[in-house]
Formats: C-alpha cells, sequence, structure tokens
C-alpha cells in the first residue's frame, strides 16, 4: 500500500478513526489570509478539534470530506 492508498484518518492525537470532516485553517500571524491548513477529523472529535482552533481565532471552515 503506498501513502496516497492509505485511509484518511482523523488528526486528533491517539485516534485511528476514518476521517469524514475537514477543518480548514490558518494562523494569521504566519500565513497569508488565502493559505488554508487541513486537520481531518471523525464524528466524535470534530468539535473538539474545532473548539481548539477556534478558541485560537484560526478555524475559517469546516467541511465534509469528500
Amino acid at each position: 500500500m503506498t501513502e496516497a492508498d492509505a485511509p484518511l484518518i482523523c488528526s486528533r492525537k491517539g485516534c485511528r478513526a476514518a476521517a469524514v470532516w475537514e477543518l480548514r485553517w490558518n494562523n494569521p500571524k504566519l500565513h497569508d489570509p488565502a493559505r488554508r491548513k487541513t486537520w481531518l477529523a471523525c464524528d466524535e472529535h470534530r468539535q473538539v478539534l474545532a473548539d481548539f482552533l477556534s478558541a485560537r481565532g484560526f478555524l475559517r471552515e469546516t467541511l465534509p470530506l469528500t
């Protein structure tokens, strides 16, 4: 299996669940306003990861993973 074939998993530390959400964010102190970084999330950890990014003013959008 190549890296391209590997399943997409949640970005939460220790979680191995399949990702179903894409949390798009950027740090305005470091990144151009148009740049988006991505964390992946399972249903269980979507809100935890979103809350972490939101508390820092980083979260830009949450989308279903396609």
